[in-house]
């Protein structure tokens, strides 16, 4: 299979070319056009290829090897079965008022809740 050497075309780009004053976007469309160009063949000196052709490579991909098995942690069937549920209520550590589980401040003293 062949693969595009995206990197080494990059950096062949970026060591022959200027880059001041220049924005991303033009770098950019430059780099693509300067991808696209005709050029002589290194292996056939008579033949021209498009300059992206010199930066293709083989490579043997072979498919990943997934072995990771998923095993569940039962933390949630453990809290149904146990019949455990989270508070919807608390108390102020300060005043003792009656507060949800959610609250960040006491509304009667404004003392914060941890």
């Amino acid at each position: 299979m062949q693969a595009f050497d995206g990197k080494k075309a990059a950096q062949d780009y970026m060591s022959s070319n200027s880059m001041s004053y220049s924005t991303p976007e033009l770098i950019l469309n430059r780099f693509a056009f300067w991808l696209g160009d005709t050029v002589t063949d290194p292996t056939n000196k008579n033949e021209s290829v498009s300059r992206v052709m010199m930066y293709m490579t083989r490579e043997v991909v072979e498919p990943p090897i997934i072995e990771d098995v998923y095993v569940p942690s039962g933390a949630v069937l453990n809290s149904l079965a146990t019949g455990t549920v989270e508070p919807t209520t608390k108390f102020c550590s300060e005043c003792g008022v009656e507060l949800s589980a959610t609250a960040k401040f006491c509304n009667q003293c404004g003392v914060t809740q941890y």
